[in-house]
């Protein structure tokens, strides 16, 4: 993951002259902060992590999946997103703060956002990386209704002490059946970022989940 600054937090205007929401209000100390949070929710998996920068998303997105796109994406990082959000105003919103290249193929994408859980995409769908560089994986953000409130999985694995429930709401359960065949890939594989308001939830390709 890399950090990148977003642009000035002034309402900017499209080119379509549809006006924008603002990005970050201190870009470069912003984003450092959301990039040590989201280290944090990879480091711990399960824990739910509160971001303490606040936006103004653009539909349909989250103030946490907005300050993720913001920090992590920029013009290098080819992203695919789900039709709900390449249908609102949020892919403006990403072409300007972000000059974020869009894909309408999930498997080139570096990042791929899903706003609407119930049709996420196989996660087979996605770039799983090679064994040289796994690293150029695609990260799936999933914005979801609820971090606590889903049906309660056990995942186990680095960073766990032990094991930890996990409560993760929307998901369809074909996504746990798909991580169960993600999880085979390793050192390959998607890594996920769950989010919800303000606060995230890292579920890394090593972490094994028992639904």
């Amino acid at each position: 993951m890399t950090i990148q600054s977003s642009a000035p937090s002034v309402r900017a205007i499209s080119p379509a002259g549809a006006s924008l929401k603002p990005g970050f209000a201190d870009p470069i100390f912003d984003a450092q902060a959301v990039f040590r949070a989201a280290l944090v929710a990879t480091s711990y998996p399960g824990r739910v992590i509160p971001l303490d920068r606040n936006l103004a998303a653009p539909q349909p997105f989250s103030s946490a999946t907005a300050a993720l796109c913001l920090t992590l994406m920029d013009f290098e990082t080819p992203a695919w997103l789900d039709r709900r959000a390449a249908s609102g105003e949020a892919t403006a919103w990403l072409r300007f703060h972000c000059s974020l290249p869009l894909t309408e193929t999930a498997a080139e994408a570096r990042f791929a956002i899903v706003s609407d859980p119930a049709n996420l995409p196989r996660l087979r769908e996605l770039n799983p990386g090679d064994v040289e560089y796994p690293d150029r994986s695609t990260t799936l953000i999933i914005q979801v209704p609820s971090l606590t409130d889903g049906p309660t999985t056990t995942w186990t694995g680095p960073g766990i002490n032990g094991s930890i429930k996990v409560g993760i709401a929307g998901l369809p359960f074909r996504f746990w059946e798909d991580w169960d065949l993600n999880s085979e890939l390793y050192p390959r594989g998607i890594d996920v970022i769950f989010t919800s308001g303000n606060a995230v939830v890292g579920l890394p390709r090593t972490i094994k989940v028992e639904a």
